[in-house]
C-alpha cells in the first residue's frame, strides 16, 4: 500500500501567500468581501427583507450558470496547458536533435579535428541559448565579433540570430563537403538534423506570437465577475455574515483558474511555471561539449 507524504498536501496551504495567482487575486478578493458585507447589511439590516423574499431564489440562477462557467474554465485551462505542453515537447525535441547532431558529427570527423569539433560544439549550444533569448525578446548575451571562426564573425545580433546560427552550421558543412572531409550521404544525414532546429524555432514562434483571442479571455473574466458579484444577493438570506468568506472563496477558485490559464498559455515568457529554457539550454550546451570533446 502506498502512503502519501502528508507534507505534500499541507505545504501548498502554508505557502499559499507565495502563490502568484493568490497574490494577483488578493485585491479583487478583498473587494468582493467588502461588497458582500455591504449587500448583507443592506438586505438584512437596512431593508430588513424577509427570509422568504424572492431574491433568495437567485441561487437557482447561480446553480444553472455554474455548469456553464465550469465548462468554459475547463476548456480555457486545457487550451492553455496544451500550449505549454507543446512548448515543452518542442524543447525536448531540440535536446534530442542537438545530441543526435553532435554524435553524428563526432563520428564523421577525425578525432584530432579540433577546429571543427570546437566550432560545432559552440554553434549547437549557441542555438539553444539564442532561441531562448529570441523568445524572451532579449538581445544575445554573447559577444561574437572577436571569434576566430569566420562563420561566427558573420552573425549579426540585430537580425534573426537563431537562423544565422543554423546558416553558420550549414556553411561549415558545405565547406567540409567541398574539402571531402564528409561525403555527400553524410551531408544529407546532417542536413536532416539541422533542419529540425529551424522547425523547432518556427513552432515556438507560432505559440509565442499567437495568443488566445482577447474577446474570449475577456468574456470569461466578465462572466466570473458578474457571477461572483450576484452571489451575495441570495447567500445573504441563507448564510448571513458567513456569506463573506464563502463568496471570497468561490471568487478565488474561479479567478485562480483564469489566472493560471493566463500564466501558462505563454510558455516562453520567463515566469516561474514556464518551460525551463535556461536549464534545457545549459543541458544541451554541456552534453554537446562532452560529445564533441
Amino acid at each position: 500500500m502506498i502512503v502519501h507524504n502528508p507534507h505534500e498536501w499541507i505545504r501548498p496551504l502554508l505557502d499559499l501567500h507565495r502563490s502568484g495567482s493568490f497574490r494577483k487575486a488578493l485585491g479583487p478578493m478583498l473587494i468582493m468581501g467588502m461588497l458582500t458585507a455591504a449587500v448583507v447589511w443592506v438586505e438584512m439590516r437596512w431593508l430588513q427583507l424577509p427570509a422568504e423574499h424572492p431574491l433568495k431564489s437567485i441561487t437557482i440562477m447561480h446553480t444553472l450558470l455554474g455548469f456553464a462557467i465550469s465548462m468554459l474554465l475547463v476548456f480555457r485551462t486545457n487550451t492553455a496547458y496544451d500550449r505549454w505542453w507543446e512548448g515543452r515537447k518542442l524543447w525536448g525535441s531540440l535536446v534530442n536533435c542537438s545530441r543526435n547532431l553532435a554524435v553524428k558529427i563526432s563520428a564523421y570527423l577525425k578525432p584530432d579535428d579540433e577546429e571543427n569539433r570546437l566550432l560545432f560544439a559552440k554553434l549547437i549550444g549557441l542555438f539553444a541559448h539564442e532561441l531562448r533569448d529570441h523568445l524572451l525578446r532579449e538581445r544575445t548575451r554573447l559577444e561574437l565579433d572577436d571569434e576566430p571562426h569566420p562563420e561566427l564573425a558573420l552573425i549579426d545580433r540585430d537580425k534573426h540570430v537563431p537562423t544565422q546560427v543554423v546558416f553558420a552550421m550549414q556553411q561549415r558543412l558545405a565547406r567540409l563537403h567541398r574539402e571531402q572531409i564528409i561525403s555527400g550521404d553524410q551531408l544529407i544525414v546532417l542536413n536532416t538534423d539541422i533542419n529540425v532546429f529551424l522547425d523547432v524555432c518556427g513552432a515556438c514562434e507560432r505559440i509565442k506570437n499567437t495568443p488566445i483571442p482577447y474577446s474570449y479571455s475577456s468574456f470569461i473574466k466578465k462572466f466570473i465577475v458578474l457571477y461572483s458579484v450576484t452571489l451575495p444577493m441570495g447567500f445573504a438570506f441563507i448564510l448571513g455574515l458567513w456569506a463573506i468568506p464563502v463568496v471570497m472563496f468561490i471568487f478565488y477558485v474561479l479567478a485562480s483558474l483564469e489566472l493560471i490559464a493566463e500564466e501558462i498559455e505563454d510558455p516562453f515568457s520567463g515566469d516561474e511555471n514556464d518551460v525551463p529554457m535556461q536549464r534545457i539550454s545549459d543541458t544541451i550546451d554541456r552534453n554537446v561539449k562532452e560529445i564533441l570533446a
